[in-house]
């Protein structure tokens, strides 16, 4: 089995592990590089793995064959995970990790269609059994439409001249691969290619997945199941999916919504959580250096806190 990097799994463990008999869940289990980590580090304790993709969870439920009966795997989207931990026993866990960048193995293959690198079909579904492929969505949204996706979910300030093109490419019939969508975004002449692909890819498989609405169901659904004491630890690699998890951070640790002027509080909000990283923590220079896909990654962490009447 190849090697495989975990992002940031030092401050991983550092973070999550409280208790070495406490129980875990891992909401984007993946190839199983945290997870190792952290039952390795947890040695009396439980993990629930969660991944929507299948390769993935084989991959897994093989790097952690050693763990038996500790490690339990299950196919689902974390924004379930209420339901999946309730119905796998793992309810007051100890913490929560999500890992929201997609893997190397679903990067690396052509046929998942997630780079602009590599030629393939435009799949970019996380799950491979999913309904709609981003070229299923490509070939029925207005060029309207298709610009407030890459401007709401890539950030893309350029966006309306690239859904012209591509609608072009569609209407012409040149956006049959990965390379074809590619070439109808380079030939609006971005000034910065690299960054403009990344961005139009970016938002096409947000869109596909619905990856925002499933991180702050997942988010809500992690401050239930946790135990006071409790820690969720959040990796995410661009500023959508970063300001979702400090909106809700800060929404749980200060949920009151009265006005300033009033001088104590009358809506009846209490603190659900407490922020432990008031800034973001980045990887380590050592760690970029070997895997350069960790450049983008930032990590929060929040703590459960004591149930309040």
């Amino acid at each position: 089995m190849s090697e495989h990097l975990p992002v940031m799994a030092a401050e991983v463990v550092e973070f999550l592990v409280t208790r070495t008999n406490g129980d875990y869940v891992d909401c984007t289990v993946g190839a199983g590089g945290h997870a190792r980590f952290i039952l390795s580090n947890a040695p009396e304790g439980r993990l629930l793995g969660l991944d929507v993709d299948n390769e993935a969870l084989a991959s897994a439920d093989a790097r952690l064959a050693a763990f038996g009966e500790r490690k339990e795997l299950v196919k689902g989207n974390f924004s379930d995970l209420a339901y999946i931990a309730d119905e796998h026993g793992f309810r007051d866990v100890d913490g929560v990790l999500f890992d929201l960048g997609f893997s190397s193995m679903q990067l690396d293959d052509p046929m998942r269609g997630f780079s602009y690198q590599r030629e393939g079909p435009i799949d970019m579904r996380l799950d491979s059994e999913g309904a709609t492929t981003a070229g299923a969505l490509l070939a029925r949204v207005n060029e309207r439409d298709l610009a407030q996706i890459f401007f709401d979910f890539g950030e893309e300030k350029r966006a309306r001249p690239i859904a012209r093109s591509i609608v072009w490419a569609r209407e012409n019939g040149k956006l049959m691969t990965t390379f074809d969508l590619a070439a109808a975004v380079v030939a609006t002449k971005p000034k910065n290619k690299t960054k403009t692909l990344s961005r139009v890819f970016q938002a096409l498989r947000i869109a596909v997945n619905g990856e925002l609405d499933s991180l702050r169901s997942g988010l809500a659904a992690a401050v239930d199941i946790l135990k006071p004491g409790g820690r969720v630890v959040v990796i995410s690699y661009h500023s959508l999916e970063d300001r979702i998890v400090k909106r809700h951070f800060v929404g749980c640790e200060n949920p009151c919504t009265c006005p300033r002027d009033i001088p104590e509080c009358v809506c009846g909000k209490k603190p659900t959580l407490k922020i432990v990283t008031r800034k973001i923590v980045r990887p380590r220079y050592a760690e970029v250096e070997t895997n350069p896909r960790a450049r983008a990654a930032k990590l929060r962490v929040a703590e459960k806190l004591e149930r309040q009447n």
